[in-house]
């Protein structure tokens, strides 16, 4: 939960080549304060059956900037199959190499300041994804 001096986080995933959430992402967060500072990791969580993370870490006082690592090469991988299916024209390993995820991961960094909350959603599938400001 935000504060007047910090920001906070949260996020969700939708596989859209499926349509439905994307369970079992692992995420990490990290924050920085300021364009030349280090980033500092803060710990993670994973996305739940809604593909929902509802217990990132909360960002330290100061944070300017916040990054969220999204690691879906095990979830393609555990999907493979089932996505092969639902993708008749475009199977999940299609032009994906040999570890059939051409994302293995997804890294967002995005500006904060304090007070306000930042939902960032994902919408992933096997050679795409996109990302938005959500509320």
């Amino acid at each position: 939960m935000s504060t007047d001096t910090t920001a906070s986080v949260s996020t969700h995933i939708l596989d859209t080549s499926v349509g439905r959430p994307a369970e079992g992402v692992a995420i990490t967060l990290a924050a920085r304060a300021g364009s030349d500072a280090g980033w500092t990791a803060l710990g993670g969580s994973a996305t739940d059956a809604d593909g929902r993370c509802k217990d990132l870490p909360a960002l330290p006082e100061g944070t300017t900037h916040v990054r969220l690592d999204f690691q879906t090469e095990a979830y393609f991988l555990s999907k493979q199959d089932k996505q092969a299916e639902a993708q008749q024209d475009a199977p999940a390993n299609r032009d994906s190499g040999t570890t059939g995820a051409f994302f293995p991961e997804v890294a967002i960094t995005f500006a904060v300041v304090p007070g306000e909350h930042y939902h960032v959603p994902l919408l992933l599938n096997p050679f795409g994804y996109s990302v938005y400001r959500g509320s």
